[in-house]
């Protein structure tokens, strides 16, 4: 079944869709579910679509974005496929455990949920909250703050399905999880899916998002991840973004770390229309590492905004972000990075960083790094630098009889290579290496073997 919605003001459309068709969209969903979804509309209805007046969508006006008749799908859509046929990963090596999300929908219907010997579940959200309702409660809407963020509230209103992960207390997984989202379809839609990941204490595991659009129409997501990484635990989380240039991606990334654990997240965005990624990362204990990085490049009028909130609520914490951008032929760009250390968070230990190379006299970034520091007992720095390859490298590179566009590519993928290095997975690393090279030459850069090309 479908939402199908007419040309009015963007917010009001959502109100209208969310009260016309409440019976399907509570549908299926236990009570629990329902009176947080009835919560985060009624928060919906005071936040709105964020526009360039909120401070933190500066750069990113959302109502622009929003402002189309996008059909949103309640229930899945029947699409058929061999996976095989149309998406081959380019890291067969890789061995990892696939799940795939069709438009936001979990794809294996006949097997939604997995529970393996060790205790590990992975599956559909919509059926980890039949199944474990106790476990979800305990999580589910406890770190993405609905009251805060108008789009958060609009997917915590709409969400049905997504991926669910539980890793039990001490397990540790060698095998990483590779999800893959999916946008197929020959209309114009809008996906909101919800994921949660849960890592009990001294557990360790390893997710590899990849993004892609298989069709041509015009695609808009609304995404929500929330991550429980509990004490000692360690995860590492790698997000591949390359889709066409007619889709547009909010997504919304929560990280809650309990003590002495550590987390290592990158995104690399490769394609995409418009792309607004905010993560925010609460560092919920002492002694807790987190290493988010980031590494964008757009061109042919691509935008690209990265927000990120570090907040070090307690003692002995080490943070380090480190965001890099190659902009090209009129694209656009913006990084708000903002570490916050509270006044008990002694001995914190913060790096902020934000590089861009500008191509063309008509691509474009803004970028914002800030530090908010009530204690006195820390170290923390931040920067940001915006400019072009270095002349002098080239000169000293074309004078040994490399060509000059040879050394450009060389000095790009040297620029890249300081957020790459940082990928956990070593044959991902490698491949995203190679990937990068790929679309830096401006040649077709997808890890599969897809009919669509995304560039």
């Amino acid at each position: 079944m479908s939402i199908e919605a007419t040309k009015i003001e963007p917010k009001q459309r959502f109100i209208e869709m969310y009260q016309d068709n409440i019976s399907d969209i509570k549908n299926g969903s236990p009570d629990y579910i329902n009176e947080i979804r009835d919560k985060a509309f009624e928060q919906f209805k005071v936040l709105g679509i964020p526009d360039k007046k909120n401070e933190n969508y500066k750069y990113t006006d959302l109502s622009q974005i929003f402002d189309n008749a996008y059909k949103m799908y309640i229930t899945p859509k029947n699409i058929q496929f061999e996976m095989n046929d149309i998406f081959r990963c380019g890291v067969p090596e890789l061995n990892t455990k696939v799940v795939l999300l069709l438009n936001g929908w979990y794809y294996d219907r006949e097997n939604l949920i997995e529970e393996f010997p060790n205790g590990v579940i992975i599956g559909s959200f919509q059926k980890a909250v039949e199944l474990y309702p106790e476990l979800v409660k305990k999580h589910y809407a406890q770190y993405a703050k609905s009251e805060v963020d108008g789009m958060v509230a609009l997917n915590t209103a709409f969400a049905k399905d997504g991926v669910f992960i539980y890793i039990p207390k001490g397990v540790v997984l060698e095998k990483p999880i590779q999800i893959i989202n999916i946008l197929m379809d020959e209309e114009e839609g809008l996906t909101q899916h919800r994921n949660l990941f849960i890592l009990e204490e001294n557990s360790q595991a390893s997710v590899v998002v990849c993004d892609h659009t298989l069709s041509t129409p015009n695609f808009l997501t609304n995404s929500v991840s929330e991550f429980y990484i509990g004490q000692n635990a360690n995860f590492a989380f790698s997000r591949m973004q390359n889709e066409h240039n007619g889709s547009k991606q909010v997504s919304h990334l929560y990280f809650n770390q309990e003590r002495n654990s550590r987390v290592n997240a990158d995104t690399v965005t490769l394609h995409g229309g418009v792309i607004r990624n905010n993560v925010h990362i609460l560092l919920n204990g002492e002694g807790c590492e987190n290493n988010t990085y980031g590494l964008y490049l757009n061109d042919k009028g691509q935008h690209i905004d990265n927000y990120v909130f570090m907040d070090h609520a307690f003692p002995n914490c080490t943070s380090n972000q480190l965001f890099k951008g190659v902009l090209d032929d009129y694209a656009t760009g913006a990084f708000n990075g903002k570490v916050l250390v509270r006044k008990d968070a002694q001995k914190t230990l913060a790096f902020q960083a934000n590089n861009n190379i500008l191509l063309t006299d008509d691509a474009d970034i803004n970028t914002k790094p800030q530090l908010e520091i009530y204690a006195d007992d820390v170290k923390c720095s931040h920067g940001a630098t915006v400019g072009q390859l270095d002349e002098d490298a080239l000169f000293y590179m074309r004078a040994r009889g490399i060509e000059k566009k040879e050394a450009k590519l060389l000095l790009m993928s040297a620029f890249a290579h300081d957020v790459i290095k940082n990928i956990q997975v070593p044959i991902l690393q490698e491949r995203i290496q190679e990937l990068v090279d790929k679309r830096l030459r401006g040649e077709l850069s997808r890890c599969n073997s897809c009919q669509m090309h995304c560039c």
